[in-house]
């Protein structure tokens, strides 16, 4: 229902009972066929339909979202789910930016929707970026049995290892954005935990300093490092109970249905923020869907 101009934000009708909004035609929308309701505004003179404040205003082939959001979620690359789809790369590739700010928006406002977490863990995942010698560090918290997302963040982060002389002398120095990425994610997510929470992580000995500045009242769980298991990607222990296995668990998750993030995989990011769209249509699915927490 139309309530007011989305251009001078008039309302439907004065003070005076005057009507502001008129209807005025309709037409078919071509990528569903619907009938779609025009309006005009006596008081600025402009013209617009009942679609013009619509989230999925000007998206030719609005259909094709929830079927491509699955693909993304589902180890599909972009390049399969465009032929699947019979649309375009370009297509897809313009989908992926506008789902991937959707959802982030989306896992926000789900999350706040929830009762804050008391128990939490979190760790990084590293991928790369189009080379091993470029490596990107993903942040990622979750809520301890549920394993629902409560945020995530994509850093850069200079290589190590054999890499290092390499990485150096072909992509010069990489600057480490960890410690600002987990700084910018904490702040985020800061009224999704308990002010007491336990917040559980591994040995990282740069995570006891970031606890502690902005998570002052919460209990820091500190817990040795495991060797990984053939399952599970690798993100899963070699042990028999695993304390930190919600994490390990929703990373595993992670590699085994996003292709880009595969192990020995040809599905490269070659953008940071393309990864974080990537990151948060999963996210979003994964909380709704598979896990059931909203």
């Amino acid at each position: 229902m139309i309530k007011q101009c989305p251009y001078c934000f008039a309302e439907k009708t004065s003070s005076d009972h005057r009507p502001f909004l008129i209807r005025k035609g309709y037409f078919r929308r071509k990528s569903d066929a619907k009938k779609i309701q025009r309006f005009l505004c006596l008081k600025c003179s402009k013209r617009f339909s009942s679609a013009t404040s619509h989230l999925y205003f000007q998206q030719n082939k609005r259909a094709m979202n929830h079927k491509l959001a699955l693909l993304l979620s589902s180890g599909v690359s972009q390049r399969r789910a465009a032929k699947i789809l019979k649309i375009s790369r370009t297509t897809v590739a313009r989908k992926l930016k506008f789902l991937g700010s959707v959802a982030l928006e989306t896992l926000q406002k789900s999350n706040l929707q929830q009762k804050p977490a008391d128990i939490v863990e979190f760790d990084d995942l590293e991928t790369f970026e189009h080379t091993k010698c470029k490596p990107i560090s993903i942040t990622l918290v979750v809520e301890k049995d549920s394993r629902r997302i409560l945020g995530f963040q994509v850093a850069k982060m200079p290589a190590k290892g054999h890499l290092t002389r390499k990485a150096k002398k072909k992509y010069s120095f990489r600057k480490d954005e960890r410690a600002l990425n987990r700084k910018i994610l904490f702040e985020r997510i800061a009224p999704l935990i308990s002010p007491d929470a336990l917040i559980k992580s591994d040995e990282n000995p740069h995570y006891i300093e970031d606890i502690r500045k902005h998570f002052p009242c919460a209990f820091h769980e500190r817990h040795k490092g495991q060797r990984g298991s053939i399952t599970g990607q690798g993100e899963l222990k070699k042990i028999r109970f695993d304390p930190l296995f919600s994490i390990n668990h929703t990373c595993a998750m992670l590699r085994a249905n996003m292709n880009r993030l595969f192990r020995k995989t040809w599905c490269t990011t070659k953008k940071p923020q393309n990864l974080t769209y990537h990151l948060a249509i999963y996210a979003v699915f994964h909380n709704f869907k598979l896990i059931g927490s909203s």
